[in-house]
């Protein structure tokens, strides 16, 4: 399921100026990368209200913890909660800014990942309709996107990672091998930025971060739009976290927590599931 097509501007009161296009990284044009999308104000709001939630809201898995909320993904649709208004908010300002989504997000998951944590390369699925967008709070990082092995080249991993019992299947990549003619890239994604992907990125990379906490970023496909001294960061975050490898590569080192709204729009809505 496509989105509609995007506008030429955004509204007035949004935080985007100009047209879509204008935000679009590297050489795939469905990805688009928005610096500060939220004030300084608003991060701190939305990390409130996320380390308010009750202990039980949160669920620990391997290599991070995360928060569902919206429902419960099920292989036959979505078992829908109403998203409490902090969350509708931010949702609903990101939907219709971008117009990139066919209807109101109704699913959000909340990563928390501390300085050394990632995620392996993995897609979302079939549940969703084909358009993340990633809203980062908290320390940057880099996202790193490869493109989807078939099956001669790799083997499926049936890792459940059922981030709140969503069964999310991941790929392990043969190495040394020419995968496809799309080529891998990477974000950086700053605190406060929004990262949206689409259609072919959704449908043919797989993307991931990397367990470790120093990451090169200086052949990013947003270099241009991230700080590129600790200067330069300082004056955007307060945060000393930029610094340079042995071989004069740009890194970034994470000292800090950082946190991640994936929203997205579960195309199924099922009031009751009946077992057959």
């Amino acid at each position: 399921m496509a989105g509609r097509n995007p506008p030429d501007s955004f509204m007035e009161e949004g935080r985007l100026t100009g047209s879509l296009k204008d935000y679009v990284v590297g050489s795939v044009p469905t990805v688009y990368y928005i610096p500060e999308y939220i004030t300084a104000t608003e991060e701190e709001q939305l990390l409130n209200n996320i380390y308010r939630a009750p202990i039980s809201k949160w669920k620990t898995l391997k290599n991070r913890r995360l928060q569902n909320w919206g429902g419960v993904v099920h292989e036959k649709g979505l078992l829908p909660q109403d998203l409490p208004r902090w969350l509708k908010e931010v949702t609903q300002r990101i939907c219709e800014e971008s117009n990139l989504f066919p209807k109101a997000i109704n699913h959000v998951l909340i990563n928390e990942y501390l300085p050394d944590q990632g995620i392996m390369p993995h897609q979302d699925g079939p549940a969703y309709v084909p358009v993340v967008a990633i809203l980062s709070l908290g320390s940057p990082v880099v996202m790193d996107f490869a493109p989807h092995p078939s099956f001669e080249n790799a083997k499926e991993v049936s890792e459940n990672s059922r981030d709140n019992s969503t069964k999310v299947e991941h790929i392990e990549m043969s190495s040394g091998k020419k995968l496809s003619k799309h080529p891998p890239f990477s974000v950086v994604l700053m605190p406060r930025s929004l990262l949206i992907f689409k259609d072919t990125v959704y449908s043919d990379y797989l993307h991931g971060i990397q367990d470790c906490n120093t990451q090169r970023f200086d052949e990013a496909v947003n270099i241009s739009k991230v700080p590129r001294s600790t200067e330069e960061a300082q004056a955007v975050d307060g945060m000393k976290s930029y610094g340079e490898a042995d071989d004069g590569s740009s890194v970034i080192y994470r000292t800090d927590t950082r946190v991640s709204l994936t929203c997205r729009v579960v195309s199924k809505v099922r009031r009751h599931l009946i077992k057959l």
